[in-house]
């Protein structure tokens, strides 16, 4: 089982007030090697946890237009 107590949660600046979300948690990264996601209208629902690589490779794909809604 995964330790999340010391779980620092953000969301993007850009995030409306809605509720709809999603939140991070890369503070763990160093020691449990994952980036943690969650949803902010269930925080306690659940997280996946995402390898350092493929985190990067989807924030880059943002970064770079690759992927829009």
């Amino acid at each position: 089982m995964v330790d999340l107590t010391s779980a620092r949660w953000r969301k993007s600046t850009r995030s409306g007030n809605q509720g709809d979300c999603v939140e991070v948690a890369t503070n763990l990264l160093a020691r449990q090697g994952v980036v943690f996601v969650r949803d902010s209208k269930d925080p306690r629902g659940g997280q996946i946890a995402v390898t350092a690589r493929s985190w990067t490779a989807f924030t880059d794909a943002l970064w770079e237009g690759a992927l829009t809604p």
